[in-house]
């Protein structure tokens, strides 16, 4: 059970960043620092603003990353980008992938430009993709990257009429870092025999040790087709309902813009914010005992790390100081 949960890892990270901030730590506890921290684990919290080593660390740090990612920046979808027709509004590899390093400063553009590739197919890098289609084919890339890369190996071997009788499994855990040379599609427009691949990616979901879409599902994507292209296949992952849910990092496309969660949350800030505004005009400026005092519930902003965050509620402190005496 640890090792599925990759309890060694967090135990591990916790300890080195309990090291990392002893002195700040020890004013409120040990007991509460790996409370805070593996509850932030749960969460899915632990990962912003960390480096990429640890983001693609493990299954549940791939899975919270991407979840965070789309709860960050849903709206960009809808009120973000450039304006087209057809998509309501799109932006280029270079603006996701700006929006990626917001969450984690060290994400490789590799990454990004692969999952740009998947959507784009043959067309150029710098062309708009939606939110939608960016985000599903990034799923697919980024928590199946190592799969992926041995896909791409088996499809090259079976399109020069290899027939590949050795799994072919990274050895690295960063594998995203390499530079993986697509295969090209145009050198044979028909691609490879559906059923014999399938059989070579079923052996490799069975001896891969990184994550693996569902095998069963993956046979049932390929049923229908006689011939595939190695990116009409990552096209087919990304839009496959059943492989989303199986991953379950996102919601279906269908309800990819609603958060019923986030949406309460910034109700409740914004009618508060509109209530201490309406209460400040009606207090008589003579009496003092009429003004209403702020003594707002201080919470935790899910999207802070650990180790930062004695940090940012000492400077935010500090600015409802002078908010209060400028408002007063």
């Amino acid at each position: 059970f640890a090792a599925q949960r990759h309890v060694l890892t967090y135990m591990e990270d916790a300890v080195s960043q309990l090291l990392e901030n002893r002195e700040d730590i020890s004013q409120y506890g040990i007991a509460r620092f790996f409370t805070e921290y593996f509850n932030s684990v749960r969460q899915g919290t632990h990962i912003l603003f960390r480096e990429f080593s640890f983001v693609q660390a493990t299954p549940h740090n791939r899975a919270s990353f991407l979840r965070t990612f789309w709860r960050c920046f849903r709206t960009v979808g809808k009120n973000g980008g450039k304006y087209s027709s057809t998509c309501c509004y799109l932006l280029t590899a270079q603006e996701y992938h700006c929006l990626l390093q917001l969450l984690c400063p060290d994400f490789p553009v590799e990454l990004t430009q692969k999952a740009a590739r998947i959507v784009l197919m043959d067309d150029a890098m710098d062309c708009l993709m939606s939110f939608s289609d960016f985000l599903f084919a990034f799923q697919i890339q980024f928590y199946y990257s190592e799969f992926l890369e041995s896909v791409a190996a088996i499809y090259q071997d079976l399109l020069a009429g290899k027939n590949p009788n050795t799994v072919i499994v990274p050895t690295s855990t960063s594998g995203q870092h390499r530079q993986r040379q697509p295969p090209n599609d145009c050198s044979s427009l028909d691609g490879v025999e559906a059923s014999l691949f399938y059989q070579c990616l079923e052996s490799l979901c069975d001896r891969s040790k990184y994550s693996c879409p569902p095998s069963a599902l993956v046979k049932e994507m390929l049923s229908s087709a006689q011939r595939l292209t190695f990116y009409g296949f990552l096209m087919a992952l990304a839009k496959h309902q059943g492989i989303n849910r199986a991953l379950g990092a996102l919601p279906d496309k269908g309800d990819l813009f609603l958060d019923p969660a986030m949406d309460q949350e910034l109700e409740k800030l914004v009618a508060q914010v509109s209530g201490l505004s309406m209460s400040g005009p009606t207090s008589s400026s003579g009496d003092a005992a009429n003004v209403p005092v702020r003594h707002s519930p201080r919470m935790s902003s899910p999207w802070k790390t650990l180790h930062h965050r004695r940090k940012m509620d000492t400077e935010s402190e500090g600015s409802n100081e002078e908010t209060d005496s400028s408002e007063n």
